[in-house]
């Protein structure tokens, strides 16, 4: 199970200021739990975890099984935002470093539709044109930009190469149940279909269709995934001061009101980059609103103690770290003896790597401590499915009580509208001609 550590903090927070911001946050999760809270229209992700039924995963699981039958050998996942964060990370954090290289039974994944990088296209376009592909598109309203322009491109491929009644079986919408471009498409085309609830926003939609059915496809263990999801929101859900999601954010939230503005999240794997990734736009969108939030930050240490090392020990005191630890690790690689010893490294001889990791991430933790940086750490078991589904489900739920606490709509995301506006607006579109116009002429 999920521990946090927060003896790190205990110089920066006392206990009594500490036992106030509890009694805080155990006033969010009633908030959040009771759905008295703004927002409390996007709480289908809360209970989510333990409705999720045995059939809900078998249907997903036809996909791959159909997908593998037809010898697809890469799918493309089309989503931005929440809509590929989530499946980004699993997939990431759970395959082999060098997966790309490495023989697999099932199809590669890969995503488009988070950028609108022309090099990045025409180079996912190379790979297509010799695989046997399938794509996996994710939006709820089709009319996005990024994933819009990547999904004709692909759509049009697919038609081309297959025929209309092959896209048919090639191409599977993540989508509204009723409205949008996309759904419309999905009717009339014939696609297969998983619904995007109303009441799930993209950034807490890791556990539904959005997240599981790539995960899936990559060959991975959903149900797994769920169950450890399942666990965590039975201890998240307890009003109890020994609920970690409670001490969490009452801890960021003590720290944020002293003064620390950013949360670094720390990981010394780099299997779980694009779960810090995933994190950060977690809390960004969920906090980052009305001119109040944490502004969440990761780093991927030991690499980044050699750039940004330096700033965390010794710059400005506006920061705090969340490191996440991994307790167990699957593969082992010993040091060996050299007769020379030109490097200086026998005294490490018999050593595993793993323990040179762990003594850099302790020694890290005291030396930014001491150099008066809050450290707190979660602990989880393993990379793996149980544990990254205990993993989501206790960030999701903490960053709903941590917004409360902060007095924001965790559920909302007035702020993203804005470039899109401006970016409607420099490319044209029908109906935003005059804002066009006077933003021309301030370029």
């Amino acid at each position: 199970m999920i521990n946090l550590d927060l003896k790190g903090c205990s110089n920066f927070v006392n206990d009594k200021q500490f036992d106030n911001y509890t009694a805080r946050a155990l006033e969010a999760l009633s908030t959040l739990d009771g759905g008295t809270g703004a927002g409390s229209d996007f709480l289908g992700w809360n209970r989510l975890p333990s409705e999720i039924t045995p059939e809900i995963i078998e249907d997903y699981l036809s996909v791959v099984d159909k997908w593998i039958e037809m010898e697809i050998n890469l799918v493309i996942v089309i989503g931005i935002g929440g809509s590929y964060l989530g499946a980004k990370a699993a997939i990431e954090a759970l395959s082999h470093s060098f997966h790309r290289m490495v023989p697999s039974r099932g199809p590669k994944v890969v995503f488009a539709g988070h950028n609108l990088s022309e090099e990045y296209i025409a180079e996912l376009m190379d790979v297509v044109s010799v695989k046997n592909i399938a794509c996996v598109v994710i939006s709820k309203s089709g009319t996005t930009t990024e994933p819009a322009v990547a999904f004709r491109l692909i759509k049009s491929y697919i038609e081309e190469k297959y025929g209309t009644r092959g896209a048919r079986k090639r191409i599977v919408a993540v989508t509204d149940k009723e409205r949008g471009a996309l759904r419309l498409l999905s009717n009339q085309e014939g696609y297969k279909t998983f619904v995007i609830e109303d009441n799930v926003g993209g950034r807490f939609s890791v556990l539904t269709a959005v997240g599981l059915l790539p995960i899936a496809l990559a060959g991975f263990d959903i149900t797994e995934m769920v169950r450890g999801a399942a666990d965590m929101q039975q201890i998240c859900s307890k009003p109890t001061k020994e609920n970690p999601a409670i001490l969490y954010a009452a801890m960021r939230n003590a720290l944020y009101d002293s003064g620390k503005k950013i949360e670094f999240l720390v990981g010394f794997s780099p299997k779980l980059q694009y779960v810090s990734e995933w994190w950060k736009q977690l809390f960004g969108e969920s906090e980052g609103k009305d001119g109040k939030g944490i502004f969440p930050a990761s780093v991927n240490f030991t690499t980044d103690l050699h750039s940004l090392g330096q700033y965390i020990q010794d710059g400005e005191r506006i920061l705090f770290e969340t490191f996440i630890d991994v307790r167990t690790i699957r593969r082992r690689v010993e040091i060996s003896r050299d007769k020379q010893d030109l490097d200086g490294l026998n005294y490490l001889a018999g050593r595993n790597v793993e323990f040179c990791n762990k003594m850099a991430q302790l020694g890290t933790m005291l030396a930014h401590n001491d150099g008066g940086v809050p450290t707190m750490e979660i602990s989880i078991e393993m990379i793996d499915e149980y544990n990254l589904g205990q993993l989501f489900y206790f960030f999701e739920k903490a960053c709903g009580i941590s917004a409360y606490m902060l007095g924001v709509n965790p559920f909302d995301q007035p702020g993203v509208e804005d470039y899109k506006k401006n970016m409607f607006a420099l490319l044209g579109k029908p109906g935003f001609e005059k804002q066009g116009e006077e933003l021309r002429k301030r370029l």
